[in-house]
């Protein structure tokens, strides 16, 4: 028997497919004395530390644009950091080089290499600190959030709200590059955080491993297709990420996310969705709960949907009521 995640999840209405495919991450932090962070912060504590020397902000923003058909066309921030970011922030390019972008996949991991090296170049070194953000619900932060984890750099946090927070605050925005120097940063790298599809289809059976679907619930039971196949991997509970947030944009108490995601913190817990992006949140906000084995199938639907020897469920409103 599976160690039991359990979703209880929050009735929110689904705005908009490009809302569905990101939206991240976890409760409000208060403010931290002197050099120590929360792994989530306020755009108060922000912009209390904003010019720490040590303290490397990073905008992570990647935009997803309604097509006429319904789909999405995914683009590039940068025009819109150029336009206006926090001050001192540098542009981490999810579509670039925090992406391999020679796979079929989008947002495919870089090699640890790479993604060190690319954080090295905007000024992000062994004793500094990060905070990310995104224009968006905090999906695009998270994932670089998890990356950092991956490679081992523990001292970077998320921005609570991200850019709108900070806007609705009336806080100032500038178009001038950051400019930092490079720094050195050292790998130490943690390959359990990220998960393969082996180790998902090795899960089905196992009855030790909890699956989470971070994916709308619309998707989660067939009703809508957004990759190769609608549903969900068999076994897995749906947490979809934009149920993490309130209705002004912030992540929910503690409280009401751990009543949300239940179960043994200490099993072994995969996250996926459909490019692991909003993986990425639920994973952070499982990392704040206090589960200590999380890990995220960056491949996700992706990957899994379009192979057909990898199983998914559908389960009709009829077997729902049922159940």
């Amino acid at each position: 028997m599976r160690s039991g995640i359990k979703a209880g999840i929050l009735k929110t209405s689904i705005v908009s497919i490009a809302a569905l495919a990101l939206l991240a991450a976890c409760s409000s932090s208060g403010d931290q004395p002197d050099a120590k962070m929360d792994t989530l912060v306020t755009a108060e504590w922000l912009s209390q530390h904003l010019d720490d020397p040590d303290l490397v902000v990073l905008d992570c923003t990647v935009l997803m644009e309604p097509r006429d058909d319904g789909s999405v066309r995914v683009v590039s921030g940068r025009a819109n950091y150029d336009s206006g970011h926090i001050p001192t922030a540098g542009f981490a390019d999810l579509m670039g080089d925090l992406s391999d972008v020679d796979s079929p996949l989008q947002f495919a991991l870089p090699t640890p290499e790479k993604f060190g090296a690319a954080m090295a170049a905007l000024g992000v070194g062994d004793d500094s600190r990060v905070v990310l953000y995104d224009g968006g619900n905090s999906g695009w932060a998270a994932r670089v959030w998890w990356m950092f984890r991956w490679i081992g750099v523990d001292r970077a946090a998320l921005l609570d709200g991200g850019l709108a927070a900070w806007e609705a605050e009336g806080r100032p925005l500038s178009a001038e590059p950051a400019g930092r120097p490079a720094k050195q940063l050292t790998i130490a790298l943690r390959p359990e955080l990220i998960a393969d599809r082996d180790e998902v289809f090795a899960a089905l059976d196992s009855g030790e491993v909890n699956l989470i679907d971070a994916m709308p619930e619309a998707h989660y039971w067939g009703e809508m297709v957004m990759y190769d196949r609608p549903g969900h991997i068999p076994g897995a509970v749906n947490v979809p990420a934009f149920t993490l947030l309130d209705e002004s944009g912030r992540f929910r108490s503690n409280d009401e996310l751990a009543a949300m995601i239940e179960g043994d913190r200490s099993a072994r817990a995969i996250t996926y969705c459909g490019g692991g992006i909003s993986a990425s949140a639920d994973a952070f906000v499982m990392t704040r709960l206090g589960f200590t084995d999380v890990a995220v199938y960056t491949a996700s639907l992706q990957e899994w949907a379009a192979d057909p020897a990898n199983p998914m469920d559908v389960v009709s409103s009829q077997d729902r009521i049922s159940r």
